[in-house]
């Protein structure tokens, strides 16, 4: 591995242990509560843990540009099961939980929208390479992309999950700038979705009355902001050092999901403003050292793909952390490495060991022989 592949691999794990010890403790009581060991959760994350090692191990070593030829099996395959969390007669294999259809259990539960996340950076690269100087046309080169990112948005968004249907956008637009889209289609197509946004999100009741209670979660509609009311008292009660690890009163039950959505809090009252710092240094040396390895990538569809891959990890950590802070309206985005939830956790290693590919020395000078995994050394 290069050295930024190999600082990158570490930082992973840096974080992957440091988001165990910050989930234990933010789920050791509501797991008893539950009628479980405290270690219940904790345990659960371990074993995605385990298999995120194995998937990291496994893209590491795969030559990269394969996943060119797997972008639309995987699209497609990513579309089909969005399409099967939602359809009425598949509700036993793809509950509702918590007013959501987000799961789908077939022997093993998981999240096609965390999928989706890969199958949005793979294909947009793809496809901006194979277009080319197309990309500064808006009908041949724009449009398809709104297309197909468009169906996948409302595939997400009739979960509901809205938070993901923003990523992928978020993802998507990143993509298309450093492929060469032109500034005048982002301003025009900017201007375009505004309306339509605003309008698909006032369908949406408990969005719209999220963002418009948003500017004071502690004296309006706090039913609907009591999460972001107790996430800012955690992190103010938190100071500079914090409480001490398990010393936190949130996750007695006053900040519901605690070990999820809103694990940034339990890191801001426990280990204080220090803690939430070296969180947001950390995701700020993975985009860093991310945007090395784009750099240093070996062909234009591994360069996006490295940016796509690192702005998806980093823009959801961002977002999650200006949410338990005050400084974004409430999602349902999860801090990677650190909340529970081994969908979200397998890939986010999966990824890292993609980018890990890009940035191999060894498969620069050698070419994709050296990383087959299933090639016999002479």
């Amino acid at each position: 591995m290069g050295v930024e592949a190999r600082a990158l691999s570490i930082l992973m794990m840096a974080m992957c242990c440091f988001g165990l010890a910050v989930l234990y403790s933010a789920s050791a009581l509501m797991a008893m509560h539950e009628e479980h060991p405290s270690w219940y959760y904790l345990a659960r994350q371990v074993i995605g843990v385990g298999i995120g090692i194995v998937a990291f191990a496994a893209c590491a070593k795969l030559d990269a540009e394969r996943w060119s030829k797997w972008a639309w099996p995987l699209m497609l395959t990513t579309m089909a099961l969005l399409v099967f969390t939602v359809l009425p007669f598949t509700l036993h294999l793809a509950p509702r939980i918590h007013g959501s259809r987000r799961w789908v259990n077939l022997g093993f539960a998981f999240q096609p929208s965390e999928l989706a996340k890969l199958s949005v950076v793979i294909w947009s690269a793809m496809l901006v390479i194979k277009k080319g100087e197309q990309m500064r046309r808006l009908t041949k080169g724009v449009l398809p992309f709104l297309l197909v990112i468009g169906l996948l948005d409302v595939l997400v968004i009739l979960e509901p999950d809205l938070s993901q249907a923003m990523a992928y956008t978020l993802v998507l637009g990143v993509i298309l700038f450093a492929g060469g889209l032109r500034i005048g289609h982002v301003v025009m197509l900017s201007a375009l979705a505004v309306p339509v946004l605003w309008r698909e999100v006032s369908h949406f009741q408990y969005a719209l009355m999220r963002l418009m209670s948003f500017p004071l979660p502690g004296k309006e509609a706090t039913e609907v902001n009591f999460q972001l009311k107790q996430s800012l008292i955690a992190v103010g009660s938190g100071g500079f050092f914090g409480k001490g690890f398990g010393e936190g009163y949130q996750q007695n039950g006053f900040l519901p999901f605690p070990y999820n959505d809103f694990i940034g809090g339990n890191i801001g009252e426990e280990w204080g403003f220090l803690g939430l710092l070296l969180v947001t240094i950390g995701f700020a040396l993975y985009c860093w050292l991310g945007v090395r390895i784009s750099r240093g990538a070996r062909s234009p569809f591994l360069k996006l793909v490295a940016i796509g891959l690192t702005i998806t990890v980093v823009i959801t950590a961002y977002l999650h952390i200006g949410v338990v802070i005050g400084l974004l309206p409430t999602t349902g985005l999860t801090l990677p490495f650190f909340s529970y939830g081994r969908t979200n956790l397998v890939l986010s290693m999966l990824m890292t060991g993609i980018l890990v590919n890009i940035g191999s020395e060894r498969e620069k000078i050698f070419g994709a022989h050296a990383t087959d995994p299933l090639a016999v050394a002479a």
